[in-house]
């Protein structure tokens, strides 16, 4: 059988990227050719050689050919992930703060167990995090750290580097890479971030400073009920001192009481055996 051309090898690779929905190794694409179909010698270097001349082919195309950890797959450039977004109505999933940071503890000093990561933290990883880190296919168990209760190690998996893009991980940003990212983007965002937050905050202060009043003017009210009552009280306090002149001061208010005196009353029992109570002013005999 006479040898494909590279032409026709490299439209056959590009087919079996295009309908593979993982990434595919140097191995499963030598796979797909019978023999006498590629070179007797050097075969899976001529795949590698055709594999780049393809990826060059497709810098002006939507698409880019991508060597990941797993092997090559063609996927769409983030450029247009924008637009190719739209053909699915889901949303992409968000992940917490505290989840990412966990991932990237793990990988970038793994291995590592739960204490070594809620000591940099200074907070208790949370079980459903490392249990959507594991689902996910991000993480795995490593092994076992050789001390008192044998706590488990984890570390990143080939998944981990696909969904990121990358091939190893020498190819994760060092720390002064990521903070020359991010930096520039925190010193932009600062002054829209303050003129809002200074809006915001003059607004609470508004509103705040209406509550107080509103409160002040009720303190006001309720000072002035509180100094009645105590003018009453000390007033009542006075006169208590002087009973004469309360009682003085009530007779020429009312008039002088009467006083009428009568004659002790006996009250009968209308029938045998009924009580008879005693009430002041009546006698019994």
């Amino acid at each position: 059988m006479d040898a494909l051309s590279p032409e026709k090898i490299r439209a056959i690779l590009e087919a079996a990227l295009q309908a593979a929905d993982e990434p595919l190794t140097i191995d499963r694409l030598y796979k797909l050719f019978e023999p006498g179909e590629l070179p007797d010698e050097g075969a899976k270097a001529m795949l590698r050689e055709v594999l780049k001349e393809f990826g060059e082919q497709c810098a002006d195309r939507g698409i880019e050919l991508s060597k990941v950890a797993s092997g090559y797959r063609l996927q769409v450039r983030q450029d247009y992930s924008k637009w190719v977004s739209r053909l699915w109505e889901e949303k992409p999933p968000r992940y917490t703060r505290a989840l990412l940071e966990t991932l990237s503890l793990i990988a970038y000093k793994q291995p590592v167990t739960r204490g070594d990561i809620e000591e940099v933290r200074g907070v208790t990883v949370s079980t459903n995090i490392m249990r959507t880190l594991v689902e996910r296919g991000w993480i795995r168990e490593v092994g076992q750290r050789e001390v008192p209760g044998r706590p488990s190690m984890y570390g990143t998996t080939k998944e981990f580097l696909d969904y990121f893009n990358l091939s190893s991980l020498d190819q994760l940003p060092t720390l002064a890479e990521v903070r020359a990212l991010v930096e520039p983007v925190v010193v932009e965002e600062t002054p829209t971030t303050g003129s809002e937050d200074s809006d915001n905050e003059a607004s609470a202060s508004s509103q705040t400073q209406q509550i107080l009043d509103d409160y002040d003017a009720d303190s006001d009210d309720a000072d002035s009920v509180i100094d009645s009552g105590d003018a009453s009280e000390h007033s009542a306090n006075e006169n208590a001192g002087a009973p004469e002149q309360v009682a003085a001061g009530r007779e020429d208010a009312l008039g002088a009481p009467e006083i009428t005196i009568t004659e002790p009353q006996v009250l009968e029992p209308q029938e045998a055996g009924a009580q008879v109570v005693s009430l002041p002013g009546v006698v019994r005999e």
